[in-house]
């Protein structure tokens, strides 16, 4: 698996040793800290690296990418060179040993920024292999997925992409204004990152059997909500645990993203993979669970900015 060592891919090797598998992570930095899975190191974009990874399991999931929305803009060079060439190093290395894939693709597909542009034509790029190579690739497209683990930018970590969920968190359990983009009023539906692994891992033993979906899998709520709702459910989850109400701070729709949009999932997708919509972690019970591992986690995952005299 590419990708294996961020959020959602550790969240996945969980998932594969739960239900018999055995993960192989592909990592330009060759380690996996402490977790107990081998690792092979090599980087995406190179191809002999890729049909080496393959040549060594019996299915690739791609997760590996550059990511951001706004951060990619100013320089798309890194994104375009790795979301792509790694797609296509995937993609071939899979049609040279027949073996079954799962493809990771973006819940805002239409957006004009580097990391949807070429996360989106990597996932034609599927479609076109599928039927005229002969490869066996499931696509899954993911909302935005939030849980415990997942890295907050600065200045309360060093992740150097800005979620929703970690900063929102962190700034309601740090006592500072929740900051929205265009005031929270878009919908950018929020799926419980257990929930995104459980549908890659069935995507992969569909592909596995030979069976390659004709629709995209789609992994989301029911039910949407806005940002604002979600910023204040999280307020609010905070504040039941003692800590001080903070206000919502808007600001300018940030770039790269499309005013008046729904980035929401078809859940009925999901029926094709064997997995009932409503099995989905609710909305409510995931963040009461991310909210309390934020708050267990304060001063080793991240912390709170010093406060400056």
């Amino acid at each position: 698996m590419t990708g294996g060592n961020g959020f959602i891919g550790r969240y996945v090797c969980e998932e594969l040793v739960s239900r018999g598998h055995v993960p192989l992570v592909f990592d330009h930095r060759g380690k996996a800290g402490d977790l107990p899975w081998e690792v092979m190191r090599g980087d995406i974009r190179d191809a002999t690296a890729m049909t080496e990874l393959a040549a060594h399991c019996d299915a690739i999931m791609h997760l590996a990418a550059v990511l951001g929305t706004q951060e990619t803009i100013d320089n798309p060079r890194p994104a375009a060179e790795t979301n792509l060439m790694g797609g296509l190093n995937f993609l071939e290395a899979l049609a040279q040993y027949d073996l079954p894939g799962v493809y990771i693709c973006v819940g805002n597909h239409w957006m004009d920024n580097s990391y949807s542009i070429s996360k989106t034509a990597v996932e034609r790029f599927v479609r076109m292999f599928n039927a005229h190579r002969g490869t066996k690739v499931n696509n899954v497209r993911v909302v935005n997925a939030y849980g415990p683990r997942q890295q907050a930018a600065p200045p309360f970590a060093s992740g150097k992409v800005r979620k929703i969920t970690p900063a929102v968190v962190c700034r309601a359990l740090s006592g500072m204004p929740v900051e929205l983009y265009g005031g929270g009023t878009q919908v950018s539906d929020m799926v419980w990152v257990g929930d995104v692994a459980r549908t890659l891992v069935a995507a992969l033993e569909k592909a596995d059997t030979g069976e390659v979906l004709q629709n995209v899998v789609e992994v989301g709520p029911a039910n949407s909500a806005t940002i604002r709702e979600v910023a204040e459910l999280i307020i609010d989850l905070c504040a039941e645990r003692g800590y001080p109400r903070v206000p919502i701070a808007d600001l300018p729709m940030r770039p790269g993203e499309t005013p008046d949009t729904a980035v929401t999932a078809q859940t009925k997708t999901l029926l094709s993979v064997g997995i009932e919509p409503g099995s989905l972690v609710s909305l409510e019970e995931g963040m009461a669970r991310t909210v309390d591992w934020f708050i267990e986690s304060r001063g080793v995952h991240w912390d709170a900015p010093q406060a400056t005299p």
